[in-house]
């Protein structure tokens, strides 16, 4: 079982930045692909980001690209979200997410490709 604790939300105001941190426990991140998803109250969650367990790909949401960058360090055991010139309809709650590789089939950027759930950070970007 993992334990994932997301961190790093904040308010900002529109053109800043923040870094978000999800750090797991329970078990090594190394064999896990990984992944960032955000949601606003009434809406579905939404994919941001994710990230190969060997760091070898990503993937970007159409909305955050050349902003938003995903990151790991498998030996702190922790995934990272590096959010730039943010605007204000980036305010969300953000989980990151993690998954065995037999999920892989269900795809690297849908909410059913991922087994394990932080408890969700809020970002609030201000206008």
């Amino acid at each position: 079982q993992v334990q994932l604790v997301d961190t790093g939300g904040g308010l900002v105001q529109a053109g800043g930045s923040l870094r978000l941190s999800c750090a797991a426990s329970g078990r090594t991140l190394s064999s896990l692909n990984m992944g960032w998803f955000r949601q606003v109250p009434g809406q579905e969650r939404e994919f941001v980001a994710s990230i190969r367990w060997n760091s070898i790909a990503t993937d970007y949401g159409d909305s955050v690209k050349g902003r938003f960058t995903i990151s790991r360090d498998n030996a702190k055991n922790t995934l990272y979200l590096q959010m730039n010139s943010l605007k204000p309809e980036d305010t969300a709650v953000y989980y990151c997410a993690a998954a065995n590789l037999k999920y892989a089939r269900f795809g690297f950027t849908t909410v059913a490709g991922y087994e394990y759930w932080g408890q969700g950070t809020q970002v609030t970007v201000s206008s």
